[in-house]
């Protein structure tokens, strides 16, 4: 029972962080969206430029609704961006624009950890759909069929793992993204210091959830093991 209060206790605890880390990082989007860049360009300039360096020619830029809703599509390639991303013309536009890019990079130089991302996707999707009602099943049904926890487990384990292959992949983007606006000189020394951390906050959101996807399974993990143990 402490075993498992102590779990209840560190889920609380990321999910308290990964709120505050998210306020963090509107709070520096904000801050970082309020001065106009020294080059002038937008995102989409920005990501245009950078696709085009890269040599990248078969990646669409598109617009969409939404706050930090940015993405890379490598279904259908397209650098998918905000609004305020896309039209915006500061440090906060900047460092999101290269890093969806460099997912396209990732992409188009076939990234071991992306393309394993991508093979695991359809995994999550149905993982995700059926886990948190097998789950409830298991729990309510632990003493007389343990096996259907065991199942859920194994299902949330896979969004577990999906959520730590993340990681590489978001940090390896940032980097790439970090790079070029450094050796295009798209942004000036103050503006890639603001840029850089703006992509530092939004990577620790992905380690949070990563870490607190772990502890949820730990959790989940242990009252299975303490099922098992009373039969």
């Amino acid at each position: 029972m402490a075993g498992g209060m102590g779990i209840y206790i560190i889920m609380i605890v990321f999910m308290l962080v990964g709120w505050l880390l998210q306020m963090q990082l509107r709070s520096k989007f904000k801050k970082y969206s309020l001065e106009t860049l020294a080059g002038g360009m937008s995102g989409q300039e920005i990501a245009s430029r950078m696709l085009s360096d890269s040599g990248i020619t078969d990646v669409k830029i598109i617009s969409t609704e939404g706050q930090l809703t940015d993405h890379y599509n490598p279904v259908d390639k397209t650098v998918n961006l905000s609004h305020d991303v896309y039209n915006g013309r500061n440090a906060a536009a900047a460092a999101v624009a290269a890093h969806e890019c460099g997912h396209a990079v990732q992409h188009a130089k076939a990234y071991s950890m992306l393309q394993l991302r991508s093979a695991l996707v359809p995994v999550v999707q149905f993982s995700s759909q059926w886990m948190q009602w097998v789950l409830l099943a298991g729990v309510l049904m632990l003493r007389t069929f343990p096996q259907l926890l065991l199942i859920g487990i194994v299902l949330f384990a896979a969004t577990t793992l999906f959520a730590f292959i993340t990681l590489p992949v978001e940090f390896d983007a940032s980097r790439r993204a970090l790079v070029w606006l450094e050796g295009s000189r798209v942004t000036s020394s103050q503006e890639h210091a603001k840029a850089k951390d703006a992509l530092f906050w939004a990577a620790m959101t992905y380690v949070v959830a990563a870490l607190g996807s772990l502890a949820t399974l730990a959790y989940y993990v242990m009252m299975y093991m303490g099922g098992r143990s009373r039969d």
